[in-house]
């Protein structure tokens, strides 16, 4: 045997395998790790100062496999998956309904004819468009959507698909990062600590500009380096095979009418979801247009009863509904379109197919967490903190605080599960050391964000990768000069904004 045959290059084992041995690592570690526990507050809150150990709970072979399937299930102090995976699965087959009308690549096309020459916008702005959804209302789970339609975008005009991830998970990761009224973390720990979504805004809009400017700049660099030689690509090698994979058949000067219509239908469906995901009244009490207008629909003699009257206002929608609203639209495109019904069928069920495995890993992100609040370790790392930062100097303690809250983020990708676990501890030791409490919360919160754009305990993370064919070490390879430039910044900021109040 040659010896350019026994040299194997080494090969990163798949997602599924590096979540799996993670769970695996996690599982051994309950068995030396003290278990341990909070008291809580009627409102599910932790008290300070209230830890305590208890007896080990060490997972075993059978927890380890058992993860994945409660991690899809949920357990009752881990939410399931299955809300999300199925919302995936859905979008699949909406996306298969779409692409049957061949409206889909002709609409790309045409995006690339339109920027020929000026391809490099379309980086700010389409991160500028996500970086929004992530600052007000945490958009993640939700980008899953968007990368089978901004993938062959940016292949088509001479990027990688490096550049096309990094635009969807960089531009609402920076955005989550930053956030600034979010509700499902902004607003869980400020109610956790008394605090109105006004209290900080200030110090996280300053937040959102500067990460929002150093993620486009850093990608956009990247992207002028691949646009002038290819083989400055991270992925050089499934350059080709990308441009193939990814590739659109459509023209500009084909589109129909009907798939122009097409077009707006699917454009539509995806301003609805953004509309109904925003929770207008949280942000603003006086924004209750939508429940006014859904109780005025309900309270209609025949029309409140076609419609039904369940139907939930737009700004309270979760993975439920929208997962509703795609399949609706699906269906509503199909039939438009003249599609027979085994062919909406087939190619709904088709769509699906191609997002199984981005659904699956998402579930098995989640079996991590299982592992880990079974075991009860969790709390044990918290009280670590609770212990060490305590008594710091302003500066010191927030800056500590962020850095305590980066492996908590990852024992806790949730960004609500982490707020409303920690919130109770964190604030109040702030306090002690003369730090607003509203720089605790931007402290968490940024953590949490920097977190969740590499963690593999993430399904956001792992289903775009899964997506695009990047491995998981290349997206740490891509992002590692990011991550310190991000992190550099975020102590300054909350450095100063210690001192200044």
């Amino acid at each position: 045997m040659e010896a350019s045959q026994r040299k194997k290059r080494f090969k990163m084992p798949s997602s599924y395998t590096v979540l799996f041995l993670i769970i695996l690592v996690i599982a051994i570690l309950t068995w030396f790790v003290p278990a341990g526990d909070y008291n809580v507050d009627d409102a599910g809150n932790i008290i300070s100062g209230t830890y305590h150990t208890v007896e080990q709970h060490p997972q075993g072979l059978w927890d380890v496999f058992m993860a994945p399937v409660k991690g899809m299930i949920g357990t009752d102090t881990t939410q399931g998956a299955i809300e999300v995976s199925l919302f995936i699965l859905i979008v699949g087959g909406f996306l298969g309904v779409v692409n049957r009308t061949g409206a889909l690549d002709t609409g790309i096309a045409q995006v690339v004819s339109n920027y020929k020459g000026k391809e490099k916008l379309l980086i700010p702005i389409l991160m500028l468009i996500f970086a929004l959804g992530g600052t007000s209302y945490g958009m993640a789970e939700e980008t899953v959507a968007f990368y089978p339609l901004i993938i062959p975008v940016m292949v088509a005009v001479g990027f990688d698909t490096l550049v096309a991830v990094s635009v969807v998970l960089l531009g609402a990761g920076v955005g989550v990062l930053a956030s600034t009224v979010n509700p499902f973390a902004t607003g869980v720990a400020s109610q956790a600590l008394g605090l109105s979504l006004g209290d900080g805004i200030l110090w996280r809009a300053i937040f959102f500009v500067v990460m929002y400017v150093i993620a486009v700049l850093y990608v956009y660099r990247y992207a002028v380096k691949v646009e002038k030689d290819p083989k400055n690509s991270l992925i050089y090698e499934d350059f080709e095979a990308n441009r193939k994979k990814f590739a659109v058949s459509g023209n500009k000067e084909t589109m129909t009418g009907r798939q122009k219509v097409v077009m707006v239908l699917f454009g539509l469906s995806f301003f609805i979801m953004i509309l109904s995901l925003i929770p207008w009244s949280t942000l603003n009490e006086n924004w209750t247009f939508f429940e006014t207008l859904n109780n005025w629909l309900m309270g209609l003699p025949v029309v409140g009863t076609v419609l039904g009257q369940q139907m939930v206002a737009l700004g309270n929608w979760y993975f439920m509904e929208i997962t509703m609203l795609f399949l609706l639209m699906a269906i509503v495109i199909g039939l438009y379109y003249r599609i027979p019904e085994e062919e909406i069928v087939s190619s709904f069920i088709e769509g699906a197919a191609e997002l199984l495995g981005v659904a699956l890993i998402v579930a098995l992100a989640r079996g991590i967490q299982v592992v880990m609040n079974e075991g009860m370790i969790t709390a044990t790392i918290l009280h670590l903190g609770e212990q060490n930062l305590s008594s710091l100097s302003p500066v010191l303690f927030s800056i500590l605080t962020y850095i305590f809250y980066i492996p908590m983020s990852f024992l806790i990708p949730s960004t609500s599960g982490l707020a409303s676990a920690t919130m109770g501890i964190m604030g109040p030791l702030g306090s002690f050391a003369d730090v607003p409490q509203h720089v605790v919360v931007t402290a968490y919160q940024s953590a949490s964000g920097i977190v969740n754009l590499i963690t593999p305990t993430s399904g956001v993370v792992m289903g775009a990768l899964a997506i695009a064919g990047i491995e998981l070490t290349t997206w740490w390879k891509f992002t590692a000069k990011l991550l310190v430039i991000i992190f550099i910044a975020s102590c300054v900021i909350l450095g100063v904004a210690a001192v200044i109040g």
